[in-house]
């Protein structure tokens, strides 16, 4: 028996199909748009279908935005000579809140998964190679540490090193606050070879 009626199960149902909004998180936001002021819910609307329409890859980096050239790529405060490479928009974005990165990035828009029949063809590695083309001193790889991400960055390493550029790997390792016997040894080895001096 349907507990609400067909409109609000079809909200439900839509909301539900959002990564991360399990089926009680999207009754609660069900329930709070439904209790909204009109207004606010056409804002909402009008928002989601502009950024829709609007929203597009920076002819650079190729990140998210609703403009030819991202600010980061736009900026001249930013180093050009720098790319770090990441696998997604949500990424990039990590990065820039740490405000200690003053380089520019390459978004790949996905990794290597042989098992999901992606290969370097369905990402955007043929790009990063062009931009390669010009003064460029370092390429840093920031792919998770995931099985596509260290398949990603070998690739990655495996094309760059021929030109001559300065590819490195971010290290991955201990988290703070973590208690090293709980930690796998994947991670302690890569916070053991990531060290740096005191």
């Amino acid at each position: 028996m349907d507990l609400y009626s067909g409109h609000i199960n079809k909200l439900i149902d839509e909301l539900a199909a959002l990564p991360g909004i399990g089926t009680k998180s999207a009754q609660r936001l069900a329930f709070h748009m439904i209790h909204m002021p009109k207004e606010k819910v056409e804002r909402l609307a009008k928002t989601m279908v502009e950024a829709k329409e609007n929203v597009k890859y920076c002819k650079e980096c190729y990140t998210l935005t609703d403009q030819e050239i991202c600010p980061v790529c736009s900026s001249s405060k930013r180093d050009h000579t720098t790319i770090m490479v990441v696998e997604n928009t949500r990424d990039l974005a990590a990065y820039e809140k740490t405000g200690k990165y003053a380089g520019v990035y390459h978004v790949l828009h996905g990794a290597i998964s042989p098992m999901l029949g992606i290969g370097p063809n369905d990402i955007r590695l043929k790009e990063l190679m062009e931009r390669l083309q010009g003064e460029i001193s370092e390429v840093i790889v920031a792919t998770n540490s995931s099985l596509e991400g260290e398949t990603t960055a070998m690739y990655i390493g495996k094309l760059i090193k021929p030109t001559g550029i300065k590819v490195t790997r971010i290290a991955s390792g201990v988290p703070v606050g973590g208690d090293l016997e709980y930690i796998d040894e994947v991670t302690l080895l890569r916070a053991l070879e990531g060290r740096t001096e005191l």
